[in-house]
């Protein structure tokens, strides 16, 4: 793929203190966009300086919400190297939300030559601090100027990158989180396995209500029953129950994370049962109530590994191994963090140099 790069005339600063970097509030100097038509298929494959993005009123993805996209991270490790952690894994997955929500899909090949080119282009901009990175958001969304509900035949690609530090201001301290008991967050058979941002608007209000009370997250029941975990608001979830490691199944209404499907392999690696199936919220605080419940952390690309002290439904509420990170989240975190930051072997050959 040829990629047209214009470089800015206006280069920013570089943030001077990393440790106050937060999440996606800052933005780098570049951004990348690719155009979609149904005749010419995408084209015009650009590095642009980053700026507003001109979008028709009458744009599908303002009407109907042909959009989805990606997150994941580039990281400089202890000896300098640049490179991207299972960048495929995402690519793949965008791949699969363009399907569902009838967006076009772009080679993976072409995917991955565009992640490389934009993180070296902004190979500067990758924090040198420990636990900080490059946050890379691909997203897709549909840029047809017509009012009428019909598989996408225009759009548009973007990448943005942004320095980031932790996502939750408790880093890997417990969080405290709600189970929602009202609201459904996705059902099987609907958009809940791809990354859109329907799914995530759907998620709010719950998010806001359990933040007024304390809380730093809700957690997710399946939309039908009312009874089974699915995830977080930003993480799949597990759950350390008497030795067994318990996990929600992919059903079709929970995200395949990458950052899960990581944790499941390394569990497994080390001799823990991991369990991949249906766990209602009754078998969950029953545990809780007898002792059992040992472990819960959430998973995901932003914060990587986030243990979980505090559980709330319907007015109970169960602290978690003593509201303290437990042995088991703490050793997922280390090695994946580990790994990310080349500190210790990548056995899996998860990692991809950029340079």
């Amino acid at each position: 793929m040829e990629i047209k790069i214009t470089k800015t005339n206006n280069p920013k600063a570089k943030p001077a203190d990393e440790s106050k970097l937060g999440f996606g509030k800052i933005f780098t100097d570049h951004m990348f966009m690719m155009d979609y038509t149904a005749e010419e298929g995408w084209h015009d494959a650009r590095i642009v300086p980053f700026d507003y993005i001109p979008i028709h009123p009458a744009s599908t993805v303002l009407h109907y919400g042909t959009e989805i996209f990606e997150g994941l991270k580039a990281y400089r490790t202890v000896n300098g190297d640049i490179r991207m952690f299972r960048p495929m894994e995402n690519i793949r997955r965008m791949n699969n939300s363009a399907e569902r929500l009838c967006l076009p899909q772009i080679d993976e090949k072409d995917a991955l030559q565009i992640l490389d080119t934009i993180v070296e282009m902004e190979k500067d901009w990758v924090p040198h601090s420990e636990g900080t990175s490059l946050y890379l958001r691909p997203f897709m969304y549909g840029n047809e100027p017509h009012l009428g509900v019909h598989a996408v035949k225009i759009a548009t690609f973007v990448v943005i990158c942004s320095p980031v530090g932790a996502y939750y201001a408790e880093g890997i301290n417990p969080v405290k989180i709600a189970i929602e008991s009202e609201d459904v967050r996705a059902v099987k058979g609907g958009t809940g396995y791809a990354k859109c941002g329907g799914n995530y608007a759907a998620s709010l209000r719950a998010g806001e209500k359990a933040e007024e009370k304390g809380f730093t997250q809700v957690l997710w029941l399946d939309g039908v029953h009312r009874k089974y975990i699915e995830e977080v608001g930003s993480m799949n979830v597990m759950f350390k129950i008497d030795g067994e490691i318990v996990t929600p199944e992919l059903t079709g209404s929970v995200l395949p994370g990458v950052t899960r499907k990581s944790c499941v392999e390394l569990l497994k690696e080390k001799g823990y049962k991991v369990s991949e199936r249906l766990i209602s919220v009754d078998e969950l605080f029953d545990a809780a109530r007898a002792g059992k419940l040992e472990e819960a952390w959430g998973t995901g690309t932003a914060a990587v590994v986030s243990p979980i002290g505090w559980l709330s439904y319907k007015g109970e509420e169960f602290e978690v191994n003593g509201g303290k990170i437990g042995d088991v989240t703490q050793a997922l975190y280390d090695e994946l963090t580990g790994i990310q930051w080349g500190k210790i072997e990548d056995k899996h050959n998860w990692c991809h140099k950029v340079c």
